[in-house]
């Protein structure tokens, strides 16, 4: 990795343990083992640095998700939650960082329009997985996906598990007079 890598990364790294507005230049620094130039030589400022750190962890969120959804699987849905809550807990710094881009994303229109890109792409990409290429079922794991990350950033202990998931929508979806609508 050269310098800008490196900055990156500790970008990502203070964004998850620090969060935005505690993050500083020196422990961007820090955590680099750059010196304070490279920032604005490479990013121009911190800002920048900070808005490409919560794009490109962004993007990292968006392959995440289309990784955890399995092939061909009549248990998909409980096994793409189970893949998602285990990267979860494989990669912290990439989910803290994104929640905290989440938060940011009201104040900063660059990262709230790349945010934008970034789920119409897994959107788009969950919905060429989903049976039938469903666009309204992948809105919804959307969107499911989004509020599991932040019960999960909260309370990972009481968050739903997969099982609970699959077994609260079809609960949903029956409530809701969708008889066997509900995934398996």
């Amino acid at each position: 990795m050269g310098v800008p890598e490196d900055l990156l990364a500790a970008t990502k790294q203070c964004l998850s343990e620090r969060g935005y507005a505690r993050t500083t230049v020196r422990d961007i620094i820090a955590v680099s083992g750059s010196n304070l130039a490279a920032i604005n030589y490479h990013f121009r400022s911190k800002d920048a640095l900070l808005t490409q750190a919560m794009i490109e962890v962004t993007g990292e969120a968006v392959t995440e998700i289309l990784k955890a959804f399995p092939g061909d699987s009549k248990e998909w849905f409980e096994a793409f939650w189970g893949e998602l809550i285990e990267s979860f807990r494989t990669n912290p710094t990439v989910w803290r960082a994104n929640v905290e881009t989440l938060a940011q994303a009201a104040h900063l229109p660059d990262v709230r329009a790349r945010l934008a890109e970034g789920q119409t792409l897994a959107q788009r990409e969950l919905s060429a997985r989903l049976p039938g290429h469903d666009e309204a079922g992948a809105q919804v794991l959307l969107t499911l996906f989004i509020g599991l990350l932040v019960r999960w950033q909260i309370d990972p202990d009481s968050a739903p598990t997969a099982r609970d998931l699959a077994t609260g929508l079809r609960a949903v979806v029956q409530a809701a007079g969708g008889g066997e609508a509900a995934p398996a």
